[in-house]
């Protein structure tokens, strides 16, 4: 599993306040939102999208088609952070 796919499955059981996951529990392909995956809601969303400016400093402006694919699984946010992140370097 990629480092950066754990920290952000720890990242979304302590900013949700997931107390009866785990982050293993936790598929990196898995659905974050909707009804099947993880069901998180649009206030999930909105405390996800601060959590992940706090802790990777990448502010997200509007919600797009293009946000909502980055933020359909673990895999697709952990490859968002990583191509923001070297557009700062």
């Amino acid at each position: 599993m990629d480092a950066l796919e754990l920290e952000l499955k720890h990242l979304i059981v302590s900013a949700l306040k997931l107390e009866d996951l785990s982050p293993e529990d936790i598929g990196s392909d898995e659905p974050l939102f909707g009804d099947s995956g993880l069901g998180l809601d649009s206030i999930d969303a909105l405390e996800l999208g601060v959590a992940i400016r706090k802790a990777y400093g990448i502010k997200i402006e509007t919600v797009s088609d293009e946000v909502k694919r980055h933020f359909a699984n673990i895999r697709n946010l952990a490859q968002f952070i990583s191509a923001n992140n070297e557009v700062k370097a």
